[in-house]
């Protein structure tokens, strides 16, 4: 809730919303949220909310101002939106000279960001795509909505409409990444040993789709 500029008060996750405001998570503080924070308790999922601290300010006589967004913003707390957000990103690249080390068994198509150090080899990459810092593509087809953070190593494999985080590899799988997240430091890797089985390490509230 507002008045002008001026926030009354706020509320995490209300059944009944008092405005048709959210609030999409970019904060400019001032040492008084230490004391906030110090002053609250959590909440019953076991956090401390950001919600609580701005409003225990607020209760404190401590003026909070917002500034209200007029242009598109997208919450991306699900792997869905997350993708949407990348799509929408994507969509607006403009033309970039090729930068990168290619190899001329590989063709590159449509709308694709190249950092510096990127090599593609033996490989096709079609976009809109952003092809991070260092990134490796090795025999490999890079889709479009795909992009790879810095470090990235992709081999002997496709993928296309994901999101790969820094410095992760991707060696072999028989079956296309598509629709996915993945974040930093991981390999996924195709084992032909036997017995055949998975060998999986994930962490908290991962999903892992197998075929």
């Amino acid at each position: 809730e507002v008045q002008g500029n001026k926030i009354i008060r706020l509320e995490e996750k209300p059944k009944n919303p008092k405005s048709d405001l959210a609030i999409v998570g970019a904060y400019l503080f001032d040492s008084k949220i230490f004391d906030a924070c110090k002053a609250i308790q959590p909440s019953a999922r076991g956090e401390l909310e950001i919600t609580h601290a701005i409003q225990w300010q607020i209760d404190q006589k401590i003026e909070v101002s917002a500034s209200e967004i007029t242009g598109w913003w997208k919450d991306t707390g699900r792997l869905e939106d997350m993708l949407q957000a990348n799509r929408i990103v994507l969509d607006s690249l403009k033309v970039i000279p090729k930068n990168a080390k290619i190899d001329s068994q590989s063709s590159i198509e449509s709308r694709v960001q190249f950092e510096e150090g990127v090599e593609i080899i033996n490989s096709k990459v079609r976009g809109p795509c952003v092809l991070g810092k260092g990134v490796k593509v090795i025999n490999s087809y890079i889709g479009p909505y795909t992009s790879l953070s810095a470090g990235v190593v992709i081999q002997d494999c496709q993928i296309e409409h994901s999101i790969v985080l820094n410095d992760s590899k991707i060696l072999g799988l028989k079956y296309r990444v598509q629709d996915s997240l993945i974040g930093k430091g991981v390999l996924l890797e195709q084992k032909n040993s036997s017995p055949n089985s998975y060998q999986i390490m994930v962490g908290d509230n991962s999903e892992v789709f197998v075929l």
